[in-house]
């Protein structure tokens, strides 16, 4: 009798990428590796910003584990991945039936399991890359216990930092990760237009944030819950007290009971998973008829959009880039809590940032990088997050799309209508 696997039905009803994307990236990684006399990657994964702390593994191994992982994966043979506990793994891990890059999937005992393989594939006196997760805003995922555990246990293996040796990698996306975010894009597009179509008085935000990621999973996307959002009453009186609709606000802050009312302003920062691949998107929506000041905002934040795509080409460099979408910001004489872009795929952000204003903090500037190139097949995430001050200090707008670069120009992922909508009541 034949050996009885796993079965591939699945395989039919989850995105994957092919065997040619996986070749692609382990040659690079591999290339890179021997530049640095690397024997072998260590990846360490786990669920740390929205998932974010897995996209290294996942880049490597197309294991998308909402745990945390570890990936062996040495400059020759095939890769070890570690994910999932004993009791989630019987009779086989989930993942060797919905991918067919990797195959030696162990079950995910801590460290010492770790250190054991290492020694067993003859690493014990090799040179390692440590790959955890960078962004701007996240470092360091690697837990201090666990690296201290495997130097214990692995005394003359000699640790190099490697992440950027993978980061980079990721920068300029291959056709197959950009048709990912295309079809991240698409979903997201459907979740805006029920995000405008669900916005009526009487309506709870709970209610209205539980459509939206339904309209998410029902077509396909992930459940990865990344929504910066809140709603309030734009005009209400300053007497009152500030309201907090300049930005969205993060979980479990959000969502509420609050009942939706005319006059109410809905905001929110969303990301759409399919494949893995995160489609970006900021929007706006206002119940009523908004006022002419909130409605200026909205214009002049639309016209930065467009000011931005006219210049992002091939060869621009970030500060070109940048300035041109703050200009009419600056003629406007407005004030922004994030006005820029930053590259997106499987994270958010990734490598390079530029949202806030220069010298507010460094990390997000992008001062450093002003003279770095656009390439083609970069994509970035567009942040617009902009209010009045001559109005009000706590209510804005939040407009952003997802841009592919190319060589005639940018293409909208998402393609958000440019107009403020305005539900009747």
């Amino acid at each position: 009798m034949a050996e009885i696997g796993p079965s591939k039905e699945l395989m039919q009803y989850v995105p994957r990428l092919s065997l040619a994307e996986r070749d692609r990236r382990w040659k690079n990684t591999r290339q890179a590796m021997s530049e640095q006399g690397i024997d072998c990657l260590l990846l360490w994964g786990n669920d740390l910003f929205w998932d974010m702390g897995m996209v290294n593994v996942r880049y490597l191994s197309h294991v998308g584990t909402k745990m945390h992982a570890y990936v062996i994966f040495p400059q020759k043979g095939d890769p070890v991945v570690f994910a999932g506990l004993p009791h989630m793994n019987r009779p086989f891990s989930i993942y060797l039936s919905q991918q067919d890059w990797v195959t030696d999937i162990r079950l995910n005992t801590g460290i010492d399991h770790v250190a054991k393989v290492l020694k067993e594939l003859g690493f014990e006196k090799a040179r390692v890359g440590s790959v955890g997760f960078g962004s701007t805003l996240v470092r360091d995922i690697v837990p201090h216990r666990d690296y201290v555990r495997l130097t214990q246990l692995l005394p003359e293996v000699e640790i190099v930092e490697a992440t950027d040796l993978v980061e980079r990698q990721r920068i300029v996306k291959s056709p197959e990760e950009i048709a990912m975010l295309e079809k991240a894009g698409a979903i997201a597009r459907k979740a805006v237009q029920t995000m405008i179509d669900s916005s009526r008085p009487g309506g709870r935000e709970g209610e209205l944030y539980a459509d939206i990621v339904h309209t998410q999973i029902s077509n396909g996307a992930e459940a990865m819950i990344f929504n910066l959002f809140h709603s309030g009453p734009a005009t209400a009186p300053l007497s009152e007290g500030y309201q907090h609709l300049v930005h969205g606000c993060e979980q479990p802050a959000t969502p509420t009971t609050r009942p939706l009312r005319e006059n109410d302003l809905v905001i929110t920062e969303f990301h759409t998973a399919y494949c893995g691949y995160l489609a970006a998107c900021e929007f706006s929506v206002f119940i009523g008829k908004p006022p002419k000041e909130l409605q200026r905002i909205h214009d002049v934040a639309v016209e930065c959009f467009n000011s931005g795509i006219e210049k992002m080409r091939p060869g621009v460099t970030l500060r070109e880039l940048w300035e041109a979408f703050r200009k009419p910001s600056d003629k406007a004489g407005m004030d922004y809590v994030e006005l820029g872009f930053h590259s997106h795929g499987m994270a958010s952000p990734e490598y390079p940032s530029v949202t806030y204003k220069p010298r507010e903090a460094p990390f997000l500037t992008g001062d450093y990088l002003a003279d770095f190139v656009i390439q083609e097949n970069q994509v970035f995430g567009t942040n617009i997050d902009m209010f009045d001050p001559n109005w009000r200090i706590d209510v804005g707008i939040m407009f952003g799309d997802m841009l592919h670069v190319t060589k005639d120009g940018p293409r909208k992922l998402v393609n958000l209508p440019l107009e403020l909508p305005k539900n009747p009541v």
